[in-house]
């Protein structure tokens, strides 16, 4: 008995073979993750251990306790975007653009961490904000999505009125459209980000895919190097880029779910099609006395 017949016989719910699917897929991840990183994690704890007990050595009028008030001057002054380099003054994270650009981050769920509201007025309004901001950002998200695919699926009906060719047409289209999405969403950032933060090419579309999948680690955060004097036009670049490429990396997302969608039903059918033709259940349909008495009582053809 083949894989097929002893799925068809077993007859699991699709959702318990997805969620099954789901798990592994995560457990796999872990793995890779864990075997990837772990050794690596192991050698940076051992060289902070190093690095704390050189400085001890080297700043012998310090202490565990002073070096802890250290460490939370150090954390302070990183969360509220302010340089230890220089004794200059500056506006922090929290001037104008980039709080517009914080508050983009809250209801596109992408939170970074690398800044928050500290004061008890700040953090109730930011609940409140996300609370209602969250939908509109979906709601808003969604409808431009539509609009985008819209103008993909018109583009596509021009094309095919002039090639009469459908489905070479509606490849060639979503074609163009995923290499146009992919130019203007994630190798223009990279440059960008590139020359304003001088982080490598790899780091930059790192970046640009952990933002627009709003995983959002924190580790790589556009204009928070407090050694940096960014100019405004920069936070409105990176808030309407943040905003159109969740509509785009959305929208090629349900493209990627409906082709797994098709997939699904695809392997549904062949398994549906290959299932043993059932014998009839009713003994007077298989009795012959009964066929022949059926023809005996039909009225004879007449010409």
């Amino acid at each position: 008995m083949g894989v097929k017949e002893v799925l068809s016989s077993i007859r699991v719910p699709s959702i318990l073979i997805l969620g099954l699917v789901y798990v592994v897929y995560v457990l796999i991840g872990g793995v890779v993750f864990w075997k990837l990183e772990g050794d690596l994690g192991q050698k940076d704890i051992t060289q902070l251990l190093l690095k704390k007990k050189r400085l001890f050595t080297s700043y012998t009028c310090l202490n565990q306790a002073g070096l802890e008030d250290v460490a939370q001057v150090v954390q302070a002054a990183s969360k509220a975007g302010l340089s230890l380099k220089s004794n200059q003054t500056t506006d922090g994270f929290w001037k104008f653009t980039s709080s517009a650009v914080f508050a983009a981050t809250v209801v596109t769920t992408i939170g970074y961490g690398n800044t928050s509201p500290s004061s008890t007025t700040g953090q109730i309004f930011c609940v409140f904000f996300a609370l209602f901001g969250i939908p509109l950002n979906m709601v808003v998200l969604n409808r431009v999505g539509k609009y985008m695919l819209a103008l993909e699926r018109s583009i596509s009906d021009f094309l095919e009125g002039k090639s009469g060719r459908k489905k070479c047409t509606r490849f060639f289209v979503h074609l163009v459209s995923y290499i146009c999405g992919s130019v203007l969403f994630f190798v223009m950032p990279m440059i960008v980000f590139q020359l304003k933060e001088g982080w490598t090419y790899s780091q930059a579309i790192y970046y640009c895919f952990i933002t627009l999948s709003t995983i959002g680690f924190g580790d790589f955060v556009a204009e928070s190097n407090p050694d940096k004097d960014y100019p405004n036009w920069y936070s409105v670049l990176i808030a309407s880029w943040i905003f159109f490429g969740l509509a785009w990396l959305s929208l090629l997302i349900n493209h990627s779910i409906d082709i797994l969608e098709r997939l699904n039903n695809h392997f549904k059918q062949q398994l549906s099609s290959e299932k043993p033709e059932e014998e009839p259940s009713s003994a007077e349909d298989s009795d012959p006395h009964t066929e022949v008495e059926d023809e005996t009582n039909k009225p004879p053809v007449t010409q």
